[in-house]
């Protein structure tokens, strides 16, 4: 995973909110079946929109609080950001095609 970030408390005020470009957080777990299977496609999208945007994951084990600031409820939710602001939401497994096309239309 070289291009996927690693969001936590600590840092995502600064990497996301924060962020000139897109973010895209995946909201995850390592117990998650459907969230190891939507793994290689966050990894995909890291690296095609390295530069143009930021492609991340959440651990919601860890970042509990996190999770419950953006009332995930269900996982993999993944979410899009932009200038600071949440501009999309996706629950479950999504397409490679379906959320590069969130990216693209958020730059």
């Amino acid at each position: 995973m070289a291009n996927v970030l690693e969001f936590n408390a600590a840092n995502f005020e600064t990497e996301v909110k924060g962020s000139e470009i897109p973010v895209l957080v995946d909201f995850w777990a390592p117990w998650c079946g459907p969230c190891k299977m939507l793994g290689p496609t966050i990894e995909a999208l890291s690296g095609e929109f390295a530069g143009k945007a930021k492609v991340g994951k959440v651990n919601v084990d860890d970042n509990q609080d996190l999770a419950a600031q953006f009332g995930i409820r269900g996982i993999p939710t993944v979410l899009l950001f932009k200038g600071g602001e949440q501009v999309g939401s996706f629950v479950g497994m999504k397409s490679k095609e379906e959320l590069a096309k969130a990216l693209n239309e958020a730059m």
